[in-house]
């Protein structure tokens, strides 16, 4: 059966009622003001709990049963273990043992590494997963086999979420590299450091009940505390959270590609010709290959004309850190890690700061960081001729990739969007994105190996660059360059069954994601 939808104000079809809840169509950038009062958990007591603090359970199964585990529950996760995680997929292991069913996964991201939990969608343990997917997860999404419908939201949009009841978390189940009995934690220490629990912060403050698990069990007090013991019932220590060598994987080598190069040159020349970058400055890159390269060219003009970045907000990379030990940072703000030298560096220097995600980037609140971003670079798998981008399904329209903070990230100051031509000798930039993500009003520019267009909203940023020699063009010509060399890609056909949201930063639904038609 079809789900009935209208078309919202960036002209997609979508939904005004998702799993059974009303749902609100995109109104455009700034047009939606949430009304009402932050969602509450209830209100706990110290009568419930051992008055020496001691909140130590034997097992995982033992803190799911306290905590009244239960058809229908929406139980969260975060993703700081990244690949190397060892508890999401248990915990549903357990809850499919129980026979519990219906239950929601609401992760701040998946990873290859929790693929098993394919087979607790299929035996019903699981109705759905509201938060990021990626590869096997994705594709299973994409062909239409998930009882549920996918949601997914931005990092931002998450925490968003969750302060305003939009999702109510029933049990949070929050790994922790150091604890104490008590349940304060950090990501520090131990086996299993990750450095920071930047997206745990939100689950731990709303969640009806909070477990934490550690394979490091401190004295107490654990400091500095990122997850802070009030608002935790139950700690769980085993003997091993997360695998060390994939907790900080992901693409953190400098491309090697000459034309990823090239593209990273060009941008940092972008960035200096403009204005852009100068002393002071603030600003955000990724972990992938080019965006490190992008950072390395910043760094060295930074140091040639004795400039530096007032703050770099994290995921942060070693090449962050030695601009932090150089003198070509001030500070990093950090909610979360990608290389066993951040980890090292949160760990000793106070200039490397855990910085929650609540803060850096939940739209409903009193201002949020990326608003006060001269610079971010993102990527992007399609970016269409309206300068809309698309991250996370490709040109073949199969969910396979998470939003991050990437919706968050354009509401920064200058949005850049390094990227290829075209991949595998498909196009990048098309007519219109598959999947839309974020609207062309957000994105300022955008940076091939081919030449740099910038969106014809920003007159400033055109004529700063008029004269500097840059290979200035037009997304159109560049449209027509990657098809001369590529030919028109096909499109993909779907059917009519809507498989996932796509949720603004403010809570209204952007776009959907139908089944692929095989």
């Amino acid at each position: 059966m079809s789900i009935p939808t209208v078309i919202n104000a960036a002209g997609r079809a979508v939904m005004t009622e998702l799993n059974g809840k009303p749902a609100i169509p995109f109104r455009g950038v700034g047009k939606y003001r949430p009304s009402g009062n932050r969602y509450g958990p209830p209100i706990p007591s110290c009568t419930d709990f051992p008055p020496d603090g001691n909140k130590v359970v034997t097992t995982l199964e033992e803190a799911l049963l306290r905590c009244g585990i239960r058809d229908g529950m929406t139980i969260s996760t975060h993703h700081h273990l990244r690949d190397g995680d060892l508890i999401s997929n248990r915990i549903f292991e357990i809850a499919s043992v129980m026979g519990v069913r219906d239950l929601v996964w609401f992760p701040s991201a998946s990873f290859p590494c929790n693929e098993p939990v394919i087979k607790y969608l299929e035996d019903g343990t699981i109705n759905r997963i509201e938060g990021s997917m990626n590869g096997p997860l994705g594709r299973f999404v994409s062909e239409g086999r998930m009882k549920g419908t996918a949601v997914l939201r931005s990092h931002g949009g998450r925490v968003q979420a969750i302060q305003d009841g939009e999702v109510k978390i029933d049990i949070a189940v929050l790994v922790a590299p150091s604890s104490d009995s008590f349940g304060n934690a950090r990501g520090t220490g131990g086996n299993s450091a990750c450095g920071v629990l930047g997206y745990a912060k939100a689950d731990a403050m709303y969640a009806d009940k909070v477990i934490v698990v550690t394979d490091n069990l401190v004295d107490i007090p654990c400091l500095p505390m990122e997850i802070e013991g009030n608002y935790v019932d139950y700690v769980v220590v085993v003997d091993k959270i997360g695998i060390p060598e994939k907790i900080v994987s992901g693409t953190t080598q400098i491309t090697k590609s000459p034309d990823r190069l090239l593209i990273a040159e060009l941008t940092a020349a972008f960035l200096e010709k403009s204005g852009i970058l100068k002393d002071n400055v603030r600003m955000q890159a990724g972990a992938g290959g080019t965006s490190l390269a992008i950072g390395v060219f910043i760094h060295e003009i930074l140091r040639k004309k004795g400039w530096k970045s007032k703050f770099g907000f994290g995921g942060s990379t070693r090449y962050m850190v030695e601009m932090l030990e150089q003198g070509q940072m001030e500070y990093i703000l950090d909610a979360q890690v990608f290389d066993l030298e951040s980890v090292e560096s949160v760990t000793r220097n106070p200039k490397h700061v855990s910085y929650p995600v609540f803060n850096a980037y939940n739209y409903h609140s009193k201002g949020n960081l990326t608003c006060m971003m001269d610079i971010m670079i993102l990527g992007a798998t399609e970016v269409d001729l309206n300068f809309n981008g698309n991250v996370v399904t490709h040109s073949d329209g199969y969910l396979l990739h998470g939003i991050g903070g990437w919706q968050n990230c354009l509401h920064a100051r200058n949005v850049i969007i390094p990227l290829p031509l075209f991949r595998d000798r498909i196009p990048v930039i098309v007519d219109e994105v598959t999947t839309l993500c974020g609207p062309g009003e957000l994105i300022d520019v955008v940076i091939t190996e081919r030449g740099i267009a910038i969106n014809p909203l920003r007159k400033d940023l055109i004529e700063s660059v008029r004269n500097s020699g840059l290979p200035l063009t037009t997304i159109e010509k560049l449209k027509e360059e990657a098809e001369r060399i590529c030919g028109k890609p096909s499109k993909p056909v779907f059917d009519e069954k809507i498989v996932a949201a796509i949720k603004w930063v403010d809570g209204t639904i952007i776009d959907t994601v139908r089944k692929i038609k095989k």
